[in-house]
Order: structure tokens, then sequence, then C-alpha cells
């Protein structure tokens, strides 16, 4: 093939092996962008193969960098690597849950030391007032302090368009957006998840927000920075404008379990403190205040630093799901010991865990957040590094050489 034809039909490839994942899991395309008819075209061919699927995807890989400039090829072969595994995962093979995390995302997890939560909890009993940090006190001091940060049903909509009103404005700001973005908030039910940002080009998401689910003030402003301001919805719009629309036409699909996932959520993860700092909370105390709503701002935060420490919890209750084989019943006790989750909610992150799309994304939000958090730390301006993750094309690889070279 000639040169000036090796890059565009390399990535059209790329593009079509991936729109055929939607074909063996509906939603493994997370967004789409490009070209319509390509994905017709896979729409209406004939069922694939998963078997198929990855030899395609180790043969694509071996094609590499062809004309590519190597940042690009790079991107492409850590997403045919996930893809490879996804489709022996859909074909049947037997792969461990660490090998297929190590696979989609780049990177190696393992069972947590238990101390780290009981030093949790010993935090957690303090920023309540509570002596007792093993006890069923804590328990009930948390869910009453839970149950105090509980927005009313009927004041959801309000708060999620005052967040969303106030954030898209300091985004705007800091990391600018086109002109007709937007964002359009809807409620659902039954979903494994809490919120999702379903993009649908040309600068415009739909977030859904899953009403079966209690929603927080200590957590709400989180949930919009997250899908919209300035997490998902702020980095498929700018990642459209500067990267596809430079001709990396790759950027034009999003896929479950890859590289970008774990990018993505880790962002997403970190986007309220890059646009509002990391003591967001007088801010959003002044927001519900102006809503009628008493949001205790020092506390929240307290509470916060605390339970950070059992950010591992589900990954470790996913490891017991799936490499160690324990059943739901031990599992969702587990959950319930860890982050005091009340038995409805321990059994609501067993529907994500046990997902066969989302069994291992959880992954992506602990080590996503983990390594998205060393980089930036390691910043000398954190928010031009927020706005290089936004606009550029970084995997977990290029993060971690970047750390090494100091």
């Amino acid at each position: 093939m000639p040169a000036d034809h090796a890059t565009p039909d390399l990535v059209t490839d790329y593009l079509r092996l991936g729109l055929a994942f939607d074909r063996l899991e509906e939603g493994f395309v997370d967004a789409f962008t490009g070209d319509p008819a390509l994905r017709a075209e896979i729409a209406n061919g004939p069922a694939p193969d998963p078997a198929h699927l990855a030899a395609q995807a180790r043969a694509l890989r071996a094609d590499l960098p062809g004309d590519l400039p190597a940042d690009r090829a790079e991107f492409i072969g850590s997403h045919l690597r996930a893809l490879e595994c996804s489709a022996r995962k859909f074909a049947g093979d037997d792969i461990s849950f660490v090998d297929e995390v190590n696979a989609y995302f780049d990177v190696d997890i393992a069972l947590a030391d238990p101390d780290r939560y009981r030093q949790a909890h010993t935090e957690l009993a303090d920023a309540l007032g509570i002596a007792d940090a093993s006890g069923e006190d804590l328990r009930d001091a948390y869910a009453a302090h839970r149950r105090a940060d509980e927005i009313p049903a009927d004041k959801v909509d309000e708060c999620v368009r005052a967040f969303s009103g106030a954030l898209r404005e300091r985004v705007r700001a800091q990391y600018p957006l086109p002109d007709n973005e937007i964002v359009d908030f809807e409620v659902v039910t039954d979903k494994p998840w809490s919120g999702f940002n379903y993009y649908l080009g040309d600068y415009w998401s739909r977030v859904a927000i899953n009403a079966d689910l209690t929603q927080y003030m200590s957590s709400l402003p989180h949930l919009i920075a997250h899908e919209a301001y300035p997490g998902h919805h702020t980095e498929h719009c700018r990642k459209e404008q500067l990267l596809v629309g430079a001709g990396q036409h790759e950027q034009s699909i999003f896929l479950v379990n890859t590289p970008q996932c774990l990018m993505a959520e880790g962002l997403a993860d970190h986007a309220l403190t890059a646009i509002m700092g990391k003591e967001w909370g007088g801010w959003a105390q002044e927001i519900y205040a102006d809503l009628g709503l008493r949001f205790d701002a020092d506390r929240a935060t307290r509470v916060g630093r605390a339970t950070s420490g059992l950010l591992t919890v589900r990954q470790d209750a996913a490891l017991m799901l799936h490499d160690q084989h324990a059943d739901a019943d031990t599992v969702a006790d587990f959950l319930q010991t860890w982050l005091l989750a009340p038995p409805e909610r321990a059994r609501q992150m067993l529907r994500f865990l046990t997902s066969p799309l989302w069994r291992a994304y959880i992954s992506t939000y602990v080590e996503g957040y983990r390594l998205l958090e060393s980089w930036l730390d390691a910043a000398d301006d954190r928010a031009a590094a927020f706005g290089r993750l936004l606009d550029e094309p970084l995997i977990p690889a290029s993060l971690r050489r970047e750390l090494v070279a100091g």
C-alpha cells in the first residue's frame, strides 16, 4: 500500500474493529463521532466472531506504526492490546481478573492491606466525634451523617442546574469550549451506576443521573464536575475540536475497557478540585445556602479525607469475586463492613462488579485516580497539567514515563 494511504487505512481499520465490539455487547462503544456511514456498515454487516476480532487486533498491532507519529501509534497499540483481550474474553478464554485489568487499562492491581481500612475508620470516627471506630457506634454515626447530607428529592434538579451552571462558567473561563456546547441532564432508574455521560458529538452530551440512588450534598458537586464540567463532557468537546479536528480520527471513538477509560475516569474524579481547588467546600456551601439547604463544608471535608482511605475497597471486592471466587454474600458483607454501606447499597455495588461489561471497570476509578493524582501533584502548574489531560492523547504509559523522568 502506498505510504500516503497507510495512515488513514490503519486508523479506519482500528475504527471498524472497535465498532464491531458493539455487536458483541451493546454499550461497548461508549461514543463515536466519526463517519456515520462507517458505523452503519458495521451495524449492517455480518455478526462478528470474537476469535476473529482478536486476530484482527493482533494483526493491526503488527502493522504499527505504519506512517503514524510515535504518540498516535502508541495510543492505538495500547487500545488494540485491550481489544484483543476483550475479544478473547467474549470467545470464552480463561483470563485471570488481574491479567484482564492489566490488558484493558495497563495497570497492575493487588489486594490492599486491611490495616489501611482500619486506619480510615479511626480517622472517620474522629471526624464524626466518635471514640470507638470498631463498633456499631461508627456505623450509626456515619449513617446519621449521611442522612443529614441527603438532598431532598424535590431539590435535586434545582441543585444539578445550579452547580452545572456555576461550574460551566468557571470551566469556560479556564478551558475554553465551543459556543454551541451543551449538556442535557436527565433522570433515569434501574442502572448499575450513579451517573453516566453519553457524548453524542458536535459538543453535545446527555448526562443521566440515577434516581434509584440518594443524592448527597457532599458528592453532587463531584458528580456534576465528573460528568460535565470539567470532566467527561469537557474532555470530549476539547478532544473533538483539537484532536479529531486536526485529523486524529482514532479519537473519534471511545471504547469501554481500554486505557482511555482509565485516563478519562481519573481525570473526571479530579475534575472538581482541578477547577475549584481542594477547598471547594466553602464555594458549595454558599450555593446550597442560596437554595435553602444547610451544607457543613468543614465536616464534609474532614469526612471526605477520612473515607479517601477506603478508595480500594470496591477493587478488592472485584478481586474477591473474580479471582478468589468468593460468593456474593461474602463480598456484600465485605462492602458493608468497610464502606459502612447499607445492604441495599452493597447489592447495588455488586450489580456493577458482576456486570459482564463493567466488572473490571472499577479499577479505572481506583488506579486512574491514583496515577493521575501522582502525575498532577508532580506538575509545576496543576491547572496547566489538567489542561493537558483534556487536550492530549495521553495514556497510562506516557504518564508513568513523565513521572520517572521527574
